[in-house]
């Protein structure tokens, strides 16, 4: 039987398939008293609570998927990120152009195997988008890679308002895709530069 829709903003959905290839929807949203309500989908199961995190737990273990509670937060004045580079066709983590930045990864960061290479950092700046631009910075000048994404595989669904949150990793990702996709298509700076111009952007 179809839920009726929650009245709430949305701030997740997970997905998962099953064992017998049915997909488990989950959907956590946020109430205009600060409350989170989070529904199983599928089942009906729904739950409102004011700790985020046990909604998601409830839910999770009403699904029977194994809950892995988030790691504690960041020092103050660190950020945690990821940072992808997929640009050579069918390289994977050990290919030998990746050999230099495996072995010295910019300090606070940790090469990890993605099907493709990438690395979790946790390094200082004032905000999110400084600590990636330094960190993207440092691998260009030090190794020659231009990092390309930061692995947010569904952009398109904007969470929160933290300037130094999920929402600020999706425009780093953003912005790195876009840099690199305008570049395999002949764009350059000037070209970028002009189109954010034209937002007013200030």
């Amino acid at each position: 039987m179809a839920q009726p829709p929650l009245l709430c903003d949305v701030i997740d959905i997970k997905e998962s398939i099953s064992t017998s290839d049915f997909v488990l929807s989950l959907t956590f949203c946020r109430n205009p008293g600060g409350t989170t309500t989070g529904r199983n989908e599928d089942m009906g199961f729904t739950v409102t609570l004011a700790d985020d995190e046990e909604v998601e737990q409830r839910l999770y273990e009403d699904a029977g998927w194994k809950y892995t509670p988030p790691p504690p937060p960041a020092p103050p004045g660190y950020h945690r990120f990821s940072l992808v580079h997929d640009e050579f066709a069918g390289a994977g983590f050990e290919d030998g152009r990746y050999a230099g930045l495996r072995s010295h990864p910019p300090e606070g960061c940790q090469p990890e195997d993605w099907g493709c290479f990438a690395l979790t950092c946790e390094r200082p700046k004032k905000t999110l988008l400084d600590a990636v631009t330094s960190t993207v910075a440092k691998i260009r000048r030090e190794h020659g890679l231009v990092m390309n994404s930061m692995g947010i595989e569904k952009p398109q669904e904007w969470l929160g308002n933290d300037k130094n949150g999920y929402a600020a990793q999706i425009v780093g990702h953003l912005l790195l895709l876009a840099a690199h996709r305008a570049s395999l298509l002949g764009y350059r700076r000037k070209d970028l530069i002009r189109l954010l111009d034209a937002t007013g952007v200030e």
